[in-house]
């Protein structure tokens, strides 16, 4: 990732079943197209008897099943089909990168991004280059850079700047004469109020391992207010993560709710799969989500009138009041050892159809933008006078080295500070240990 964009704000454009012994040895073929670039074209054969495989993370690929159901429009229209193989988040990132080491992996896999960060995956060393493909330069500034390695292009990438909130039920609020907290200070108050009042304040979900990491490095706005080019000097090691007081003030943060029981009871062994249904029954206050959640519970939930009766407001953690923006998202690349390089290239020729981007846009309940500008966006009037009237800074994890590349494992320490296995400081301590155990295993020359 190029160091200026580092320093801009990014806008927001307005505009599974796991499968058993999956990702099995699809990688074996040739390499003929691992030095291929562009679009395919149209088809030039019939697709008889080929069969993509596609290899994704359970998070990588919406639920409603829309990015499969492209698949087999795609088959209907060439012949060729995609086979997708799914595995758990949390064992996602260490098993495709063996798969891809070992020659293994899926004709079409699926990883986050950015891919530029000396901490990511680096699928520049793996994947088919499609600097010449006709879509790419259909694609928001910001997407295409989160899937580029020195001005190359390595992949396709489709949801919009992601921006994760607190969403809290309004009839709760209204009914507890509550006002939307700005401060944490505040926030514990609202917290304590819905709890009096026998409802469970915040949904919580920490066995899927990633929710509960959001309000440490969602809230990047506290760092780039005390220097605005801290992003640069914690990838050159000028500034240290031990000296970002805003970490540990949050981690303190979140232990004392949970202790509260701001958290509920089971939040432990909760779901992010079950978060729908919980704030659907009107038994919980607030949760974090994207503003796209709400159609996602009212697709499954009509009756609760998601859009309507949950509002939103930037996670107070630490007093912070800017909305941490994403701009990148998990995206596609084609294995360069695959045998179908040609076929890959028509399938992502296909998604990007203007057509089967509205599809997927209007198939995809939770998402609310495309990183495509040509497709309007499903934010309401309503929602983008509140966008625009927010304070915006990018995320930790896409800009600063070695975050992302642990979120799993911070997700396993905030667990264990709520058993009471780690302390806040130890949990501190142990992304910063890890930070900088991976740094110097990167052989990074900011660390050596």
């Amino acid at each position: 990732m190029k160091k200026a964009i580092w320093k801009k704000i990014i806008g927001v454009s307005l505009a599974a079943v796991m499968t058993a012994g999956m990702l099995a040895g699809c990688g074996s073929g040739t390499d003929d197209g691992g030095d291929a670039k562009g679009s395919s074209g149209d088809s030039s054969g019939s697709g008889k008897n080929i069969t993509l495989t596609f290899g994704s993370h359970q998070s990588g690929l919406p639920t409603s099943g829309i990015v499969q159901s492209l698949a087999k429009e795609f088959e209907a229209e060439t012949g060729i089909k995609v086979d997708f193989q799914i595995s758990p988040d949390a064992q996602w990132r260490d098993l495709i990168k063996v798969k891809m080491d070992s020659g293994e992996a899926p004709d079409i896999i699926c990883v986050d991004t950015p891919i530029g960060l000396a901490s990511s995956i680096h699928m520049d060393q793996y994947a088919v280059e499609l600097t010449d493909a006709d879509w790419v330069g259909r694609m928001e500034e910001s997407a295409r850079d989160a899937v580029s390695v020195d001005g190359k292009v390595y992949g396709v990438t489709f949801p919009g700047a992601k921006m994760y909130f607190y969403l809290y039920n309004k009839d709760i609020f209204e009914e507890l004469n509550l006002s939307v907290p700005t401060n944490y200070a505040e926030f514990k108050d609202v917290c304590q109020k819905i709890l009096d009042a026998g409802k469970t304040p915040v949904y919580e979900a920490t066995t899927n391992g990633w929710h509960q990491v959001l309000p440490l490095f969602e809230t990047g706005g506290l760092w780039l207010g005390d220097d605005p080019d801290v992003y640069d000097k914690l990838n050159a090691n000028e500034t240290k993560l031990e000296d970002i007081p805003h970490l540990l003030t949050i981690l303190e943060q979140l232990d004392e709710c949970a202790k509260a029981g701001y958290f509920g009871g089971d939040y432990l062994s909760n779901t992010w799969e079950n978060a729908k249904q919980a704030m659907a029954s009107g038994e919980y206050g607030m949760t974090i989500a994207e503003l796209g959640f709400r159609g996602e519970i009212e697709a499954d939930y009509p009756d609760f009138q998601a859009s309507e009766k949950l509002g939103a407001f930037v996670m107070p953690w630490g007093d912070n009041q800017s909305i941490g923006v994403n701009p990148a998202s998990n995206a596609y690349f084609i294995n360069s050892k695959s045998k179908y390089v040609e076929e890959a290239k028509q399938f992502f020729d296909f998604l990007t159809k203007p057509e089967n981007l509205q599809k997927r846009l209007d198939g995809q309940p939770e998402l609310s933008a495309l990183c495509w500008p040509e497709i309007n966006s499903k934010y309401s009037e309503e929602d983008q006078k509140f966008l625009d009237s927010l304070n915006k800074a990018n995320v930790v994890q896409v800009f600063v080295n070695y975050i992302d590349s642990q979120w799993m494992d911070v997700g396993k320490d905030l667990e264990a500070m709520y058993t009471g296995a780690m302390t806040p400081q130890d949990v501190a301590d142990t992304i910063i240990k890890r930070r900088n155990e991976q740094a110097q295993l990167q052989r990074d020359p900011a660390w050596q």
